[in-house]
């Protein structure tokens, strides 16, 4: 090693690649390991994972509630943005990872440390968004993937390593299952998903009712949003953070959020990947159905081409790049008039738009309506047509074969 590499920043879970990860590490450079946890909403009780640092190596763990400015600085923008990868992911996990990079290195500077590492895999996305986001925050940071680096062949061997060690972890061989949770979203692979051909058994979904066992009985939600950003349930004011919490809960009941998809990779390689998105789903529905409402015909069109790169650029981790924050600028300002109701029915796993309203609204009934309340000029239709077809009209007449 060039440099001598004495305290590291490791992004600490405390799942089975980061457990095992705080001995490796410490073994292999003899350095100081510095855990850094942040709560996300996980549904997890992160006060334990203090003792389990330190018991593995750790000098020193820093645990940090984050879930208001994950929702409000990161997911937000995102829904404002309509951004869903592939039309499908709501990029929970994607877009946790620029958050927890940024205050990994506060702490680094605060600390001194001389290197970050995280648990990615060398053929996953999440090593970009980390890499990515340490080389923009601090462009000299040493970077650690014990992952790229280790000699475990797979997981069966770390968790014959960490038992070796004495680490508790609590994947088995029969269940080793990669699950990453957040207020946003669940994402889960590994084992049996592997094979995109089996049904996803039933102890891989955390959050959510089998559809089939979803009440019967239908839940109506009207959702109101603010300049694009949800603000209640039902008329009754939320903040950010317990409004997308109220919308997993009732969404979970009824199944809605179950993503099972085959996804292209930021490596070049496809997974296939299960999610769970209740508040997700619901939300980004709602908002889609009220920009339908508000938004003039030509820049809807332009932003769905938008919200294709925007949620691109957060799935290649590309969240604190000039042109990320050059598109969300755009996004913003085609929210002014976002403003209004939206009203959901729920029912075995389906989120429909049964009602919209919003005082900006661009649908006129007079000129909607077929009743004798028309007003829209019939008479102005033959010579629109005439010249909106002309230009073609004129290349057939000239280009025509006989």
């Amino acid at each position: 090693m060039s440099q001598q590499i004495k305290k590291i920043v490791l992004a600490y879970s405390g799942g089975l690649d980061t457990s095992v990860m705080v001995k490796w590490l410490a073994e292999k450079y003899q350095a100081e390991i510095v855990c850094y946890s942040a709560d996300l909403g996980q549904g997890e009780n992160l006060d334990s994972l203090e003792d389990k640092a330190i018991n593995s190596g750790a000098s020193k763990i820093y645990i940090e509630n984050l879930q208001d400015e994950f929702i409000k600085d990161y997911v937000f923008p995102a829904l404002k943005a309509n951004a869903l990868y592939e039309n499908k992911y709501p990029l929970a996990t994607a877009l946790a990872r620029p958050l927890i990079a940024s205050k990994m290195i506060e702490i680094a500077k605060e600390e001194g440390a001389d290197a970050v590492a995280h648990g990615c895999t060398g053929k996953g996305n999440d090593q970009v968004r980390f890499d990515f986001s340490f080389r923009i925050l601090q462009p000299n940071i040493k970077i650690i993937a014990p992952l790229r680096e280790w000699s475990f062949g797979s997981r069966d061997e770390e968790i014959d390593y960490a038992k070796l060690n004495n680490i508790p972890v609590s994947v088995t061989k029969e269940k080793p299952y990669s699950i990453d949770r957040n207020l946003w979203g669940v994402s889960v692979e590994c084992g049996v998903l592997e094979n995109p051909w089996c049904e996803p058994p039933a102890d891989v979904y955390q959050i959510t009712t089998d559809p089939l066992q979803a009440p019967d009985k239908a839940e109506y939600l009207e959702i109101s949003f603010e300049k694009g950003v949800p603000v209640a349930i039902n008329g009754e004011i939320s903040s950010a953070v317990e409004l997308v919490k109220k919308l997993n809960q009732i969404g979970g009941v009824h199944g809605i959020g179950r993503i099972d998809m085959v996804e292209n990779r930021l490596v070049g390689i496809k997974s296939r990947e299960i999610y769970e998105a209740p508040a997700a789903i619901i939300l980004h529905a709602a908002h889609q159905a009220l920009e339908d409402m508000v938004l003039e015909r030509e820049t809807s069109h332009y932003k769905a081409g938008v919200s294709l790169k925007y949620a691109e650029m957060i799935y290649f981790g590309q969240w604190f790049t000039p042109l990320r924050k050059a598109l969300q600028a755009f996004v913003d300002s085609t929210q002014q008039n976002v403003t209004g109701v939206i009203r959901v029915k729920l029912l075995k796993g389906n989120c429909i738009v049964v009602g919209r309203k919003s005082p900006h609204s661009l649908y006129i009934e007079n000129l909607a309506t077929y009743t004798q309340e028309d007003t829209f000029d019939h008479g102005s239709a033959e010579g629109f047509i005439k010249l909106w077809g002309l230009s073609n009209q004129v290349y057939s007449q000239v280009n025509q074969e006989e």
